[in-house]
């Protein structure tokens, strides 16, 4: 066998080069600030935190966020969760449904502001930012509890949130989703109003 001159040790140290170089990349920012704010993610992450970015139908406010959890939460939001089809009403713009064969657009003017209709006494909430910034109105906290639970803040338990699925997340993807919903615009329900958000 010939021997590359590399030997066994120096292409161990040039895979360490690469991965150091690829997981340095990872959450880099122009601004030093927001570089000091970011989330080191792993590489099976970094794809999920692009392809996110690009795929939030509504412009994204990252001021003092963490881009690599909004990435990552736009994406399980976007892509996985769904959270569009029950808490936006209706889910898609007129001559954007693609149920219907048209080209998907998303409805932006009420992106997740609830509004949606379950049965005569179950609506979707909205879950947009209010006005301090808290999505729904609730701490990052409480909205932990609330998807590890089901438990809304007066007690009262979720019957079409899929919660149990959600409760099964990582902490990091449940955090991902709540940094999401704080960087996207604060919104009104379409059609009903959305109940009022938690006491």
């Amino acid at each position: 066998m010939k021997d590359s001159g590399m030997g066994r040790w120096g292409a161990g140290w040039v895979a360490l080069a690469l991965m150091g170089g690829l997981w340095g990349g990872c959450g880099s920012s122009s601004d030093p600030q927001n570089q000091q704010n970011q989330t080191t993610v792993g590489l099976e992450d970094q794809e999920r935190i692009e392809k996110g970015l690009v795929i939030s139908p509504v412009a994204l406010n990252l001021a003092g966020l963490d881009r690599n959890l909004v990435g990552l939460g736009s994406y399980i939001v976007n892509a996985q969760g769904g959270c569009n089809d029950c808490h936006t009403n209706p889910p898609f713009a007129a001559g954007g449904d693609p149920f219907q064969g048209q080209p998907e657009q998303v409805n932006t003017a009420n992106f997740l502001a609830g509004g949606r209709a379950f049965g005569p006494t179950i609506v979707s909430r909205n879950i947009t930012p209010d006005a301090q910034g808290l999505p729904a109105g609730l701490t990052y906290e409480a909205f932990l509890t609330v998807m590890r639970t089901g438990r809304t803040p007066d007690g009262a338990l979720l019957q079409v949130m899929p919660w149990p699925i959600f409760a099964k997340m990582r902490d990091a993807d449940l955090r991902a989703i709540y940094e999401y919903l704080r960087a996207i615009p604060a919104a009104q329900p379409g059609g009903m109003p959305a109940p009022s958000p938690y006491p």
